[in-house]
């Protein structure tokens, strides 16, 4: 399973959040997102904005790793996982772009991904 499928399935699951807290969220990650993209256009030019944009990300996820990880988190248990690999895997692919050049595009689609989901339950609730 790759990383893109486990952010699709996952968040297109039945998560067991607030409205206000579900829009936050998809808030937050459209405009990392929307950073991601646009500073990837011009990394060459501007590699500074590019690698905070990268950073901010891994950070998203870090935090969604950890707030997932709380044993109070109401989640379910397979959506935390996912969650917590997803987070693991931007970490490491960050890694590889600021090392290797690795494309950004396997970041963008996990983001994408977790906001079509997070739209989609939006919808249903």
């Amino acid at each position: 399973m790759n990383a893109f499928s486990t952010a699709q399935r996952g968040y297109s699951a039945s998560a067991a959040t607030t409205q206000t807290d579900r829009r936050a969220e998809y808030d937050l990650i459209a405009r990392l997102t929307h950073r991601l993209r646009a500073t990837a256009l011009k990394a060459k030019e501007s590699y500074p904005e590019y690698a905070q944009a990268l950073h901010d990300n891994r950070k998203l996820w870090n935090t969604l790793a950890v707030d997932v990880a709380d044993k109070d988190n109401g989640l379910p248990s397979e959506l935390k996982a996912q969650v917590f690999y997803l987070a693991e895997f931007t970490a490491q692919h960050t890694t590889k772009i600021l090392k290797n050049g690795a494309p950004i595009m396997p970041l963008l689609e996990i983001n994408m991904a977790v906001l079509r989901g997070l739209k989609i339950e939006g919808m249903a609730k």
